[in-house]
């Protein structure tokens, strides 16, 4: 589909060069040390807020398995939110708007849904059993009233 090589340069070297490009253009137009201090405030805010949400995953983590259910979604939120708080600390107002942005949860939710969808993970269910049980089978008690 893509080629690893040129995803890797991508990331690697085309993204810090945009950073750097909007570093500068910030700084020039606010001033060296406001851009710094905005920098810092971002990564501290960031990772404050990364920290709350993660608790947030854990604690609905924690309630799905005492349920009995796996909490796949969360295990996945959990590991974007270590990619989010990455971002986050690393200097830059691209990464820092594209964290804030993942730090609401439907947006996240909805990047982890459209990755298990692209990659055949996760498949949308079929229209005509929607809120139907498999086998057409409802599980339930009942007694006869004669």
């Amino acid at each position: 589909m893509f080629n690893p090589l040129l995803v890797f340069l991508i990331i690697f070297v085309g993204a810090p060069l945009i950073e750097l490009y909007v570093l500068i253009e910030v700084g020039s137009e606010i001033g060296a040390l406001p851009t710094i201090a905005l920098s810092i405030f971002t990564a501290l805010l960031g990772g404050l807020m990364v920290r709350l949400q993660g608790f947030s995953v854990l604690f609905r983590a924690q309630e799905m398995m005492a349920r009995g259910e796996a909490p796949a979604i969360e295990m996945l939120e959990g590991a974007m939110l270590l990619v989010v708080g990455l971002a986050l600390l690393l200097p830059g107002f691209i990464t820092d708007a594209v964290g804030f942005a993942l730090l609401i949860t439907p947006i996240r939710r909805a990047v982890i849904v459209w990755m298990l969808r692209s990659r055949g993970i996760m498949r949308p269910g079929d229209p005509k059993h929607q809120g139907k049980p498999p086998g057409g089978y409802i599980e339930g008690e009942y007694h006869r009233e004669d």
